[in-house]
């Protein structure tokens, strides 16, 4: 799905800056990266630790289309946005991976090795930072 078919079907729209909700949406996704954090990894919290960090990760990309003026309502949309709006095709990237892996998880049980968990949440921590440094 491309940013005009995300428009034009009303799954983003532009808003003006909400700042409460910006700054609601940061301290949310901090509190998901604590949380996820106390967890022990281990095979019983693998797929709990990956949701908890997309979402971290998921929050902080619906704060950027905030603080750029759209609220976005779909997944697929934020790919599209980092890729059309932001022109950041590595991110959107990484950010397309991580929806695919997130939805096998909570979608269709697909369970994930404690080896595999540790370089999802290594890539979902060093996207989210990536965007906190360059564009928060």
């Amino acid at each position: 799905m491309d940013w005009n078919d995300c428009l034009s079907t009303k799954l983003a729209k532009s808003i003006s800056f909400d700042c409460p909700l910006f700054n609601s949406l940061i301290n949310s996704s901090e509190k998901r990266v604590s949380s996820s954090e106390l967890l022990p990894l281990n095979s019983t919290t693998a797929t709990s630790k990956i949701s908890l960090y997309y979402e971290a990760l998921r929050e902080i990309l619906e704060a950027l289309s905030i603080r750029s003026g759209y609220k976005i309502y779909n997944h697929e949309c934020y790919t599209s946005f980092l890729k059309e709006v932001l022109f950041d095709f590595d991110l959107a990237s990484e950010f397309d991976k991580a929806r695919r892996i997130r939805n096998k998880i909570n979608y269709y049980g697909v369970e994930i090795s404690i080896n595999g968990a540790k370089e999802i949440l290594g890539r979902l921590e060093r996207a989210r930072k990536q965007i906190l440094t360059k564009y928060l």
